[in-house]
């Protein structure tokens, strides 16, 4: 039976208490410094508290810490890193291999989907290396992770079910450091990928006009979760570092409520990876958090609709298309409801996103707020704002709570008082005690007593038996000592349940195992001296400087499975003719080109910057 880890995002302490309540069993972070979400950062104390809070639950806390590091920030690395375990944190996910070369405590550590991690052959070299858990990267498929679970059946299989997709393979691109020098792999990407670029061919005739050809939908696989668990996947992220706390909330839950399904039908193959049920007060629904529309992306196979080119911003849920619009009224046809204050936004005859706040809403009649352009007939109408369901999440929203059961026992001397939580982890004190004989039965009012756990993380379990009293006769106990009782023990489990969560300890990191390759280039993303000595280690006799240290020319900027070509309909493999002269360029707002590559036999596609003065165009 294998352990499944829904991971889940936290920007901040709230984000991630909320995560937790919401479902999570483990859930990720960002270090005071070094993360590749350079605005999400935390303070010890607030990581601390969070494991605090966790641990009880049998939650895991994972910290980011993986970007790649200077020779002077990896001692600054090493302190946080000694900091964080102190404070309880289960893992570091990492990809500066400097970072292992350190004078590290025994924490786990995790390798981050910034290695690029998509070949068995990568997988098991990272697991000989020392990490136990690999977060692998988003392009692939069902049957790629399959065989990478065949090849590496001993390490943990991480990868991401929801959210943002990058367009480059992950810790391949460097194109913000390019153009902003805002470096990716430094946790500063400036999301070059969501820009508006004009498609030009060689002669610079414009093929397409300011459109985001390479800003991607957002992933969501809550429909092949099952799937992933067959393939060998044990741990289901959801991304989302930068993201509020009702997108946590609404997509925990959503995720949480799926998943528990699938292990409730197959509970001899898969189990949670922490305790507690979680209910929460609203219904889920993906569609009302931040989207760009939905994809599988490469899960399934190459399909042709996985980017968003009318906008890099949230389109939210499908409401249904425009009736009519007459006298500042819009009458919709469709039958979900709307409500005053709901965001709206559609695409418009030039293929722009336009939206407007509704100001009333009246059935499927929607008075704008303020004047706005004529929307044609049968236009598709989303909501990317639900203001009823933003404040319903803007209030506490669910609770988590850890199944017990009582025992009470008459002893020689007074009472012993025994509880037992869902893992089996239990605690009994004994309770000395003047003993009365009962008029009537006690059963019931004991059940009363032992079952109000109030503001505690525990409930009542609801299965028969949760509550047996063992008398030599029938006894009555005065409620208040009941009540003092069950406070102690609560206690006391709840003492147990922080003891009893351990780090997994890692302590063996020494390895010269081949890594596979003689060279390194500046994709292997080496920045400092560290990360050069753990490479020469493991028989790489070449090693190139990060791209980030000498910008070489002619560089490969970004390395993608999404092919522009193939999503027009020109695909070479398909035998689909391209009916204007390459290369390809891209040119952005500010003027910049950049000229389009495709590798059809891997099916890849590369962008460089051009060479060539094309301003002429």
């Amino acid at each position: 039976m294998r352990d499944i880890e829904l991971l889940s995002p936290a920007k901040n302490l709230q984000c991630g208490i909320e995560a937790i309540l919401h479902g999570a069993d483990a859930v990720y972070i960002g270090a005071p410094k070094f993360g590749a979400r350079a605005a999400a950062g935390n303070s010890i104390e607030d990581i601390r508290k969070l494991c605090s809070f966790a641990h009880p639950y049998g939650v895991r806390i994972y910290v980011a810490l993986n970007t790649i590091l200077s020779d002077e920030e990896l001692v600054q690395a090493e302190k946080i890193i000694w900091q964080l375990y102190q404070a309880g944190v289960d893992a570091l996910i990492v990809q500066d291999m400097g970072i292992t070369q350190l004078n590290l405590p025994p924490i786990t550590l995790h390798a981050s989907t910034q290695m690029d991690n998509r070949t068995p052959e990568k997988v098991r070299f990272l697991h000989e290396a020392g990490f136990k858990q690999v977060v692998l990267a988003r392009e692939l498929s069902l049957q790629q992770i399959n065989d990478i679970h065949r090849q590496c059946p001993d390490t943990a299989l991480e990868v991401f079910v929801h959210g943002a997709l990058c367009v480059s393979y992950s810790g391949r691109c460097y194109a913000s450091e390019h153009c902003y020098h805002r470096s990716a792999n430094r946790g500063e990407c400036a999301q070059f990928c969501r820009l508006a670029f004009d498609l030009e061919d060689a002669t610079g005739k414009k093929i397409i006009k300011n459109r985001h050809l390479l800003s991607l939908k957002d992933l969501c696989q809550i429909d092949i979760l099952e799937q992933l668990l067959d393939a060998g996947v044990s741990s289901l992220k959801i991304e989302g570092r930068l993201k509020e706390v009702s997108y946590v909330k609404n997509v925990t839950a959503a995720y949480r409520q799926a998943l528990d399904s699938i292990i409730a039908s197959r509970s001899n193959d898969y189990q949670r990876a922490s305790l507690g049920n979680t209910q929460v007060t609203f219904t889920p629904s993906l569609e009302k958090s931040f989207n760009r529309g939905f994809t599988h992306y490469f899960a399934q196979g190459r399909i042709p609709d996985i980017s968003q080119p009318h906008t890099p911003k949230s389109i939210g849920e499908r409401m249904g298309t425009v009736k009519e619009q007459r006298n500042g009224t819009i009458t919709v046809a469709g039958l979900k409801p709307w409500h005053n204050g709901d965001g709206v936004c559609y695409i418009d005859r030039e293929g722009m996103l336009q939206g407007f706040r509704v100001n009333s809403a009246n059935g499927n009649k929607l008075i704008p707020a303020g004047r706005i352009a004529q929307i044609p007939p049968r236009t598709l109408l989303y909501r990317n704002y639900d203001q009823e369901f933003e404040r319903e999440l803007s209030r506490p929203s669910a609770t988590r709570k850890i199944a017990v059961t009582w025992e009470l026992n008459e002893t020689r001397s007074g009472y012993a008082l025994s509880v037992k939580d869902e893992s089996g982890l239990g605690a009994t004190l004994h309770f000395p005690a003047e003993k009365q004989d009962a008029q009537t039965p006690q059963q019931e009012n004991i059940r009363r007593q032992l079952s109000k756990l109030g503001d505690t993380i525990f409930t009542i379990d609801n299965r028969p038996q949760s509550i047996i009293t063992r008398f030599f006769r029938e006894r009555f106990i005065p409620p208040s000592l009941l009540t003092d009782w069950r406070r102690q023990v609560i206690e006391r489990l709840y003492m147990l349940r922080r003891i009893h969560h351990r780090q997994e300890l890692s302590h063996d990191r020494e390895s010269s195992h081949p890594f596979g390759y003689e060279h390194l280039d500046y994709t292997g993303n080496v920045f400092n001296e560290q990360a050069r000595n753990f490479y020469s280690k493991h028989q790489v006799k070449h090693i190139e400087p990060a791209y980030e240290q000498t910008h070489q020319e002619d560089s490969t900027l970004m390395l993608t499975k999404h092919c522009i070509r193939y999503a027009l309909g020109w695909c070479s493999k398909e035998g689909k003719p391209m009916p204007y002269q390459e290369p390809l360029f891209l040119r952005s707002a500010d003027g910049r080109c950049f000229e389009l590559g495709f590798n059809c036999k891997r099916c890849e596609m590369t962008l460089k910057a051009d060479s060539r003065n094309r301003a002429q165009y």
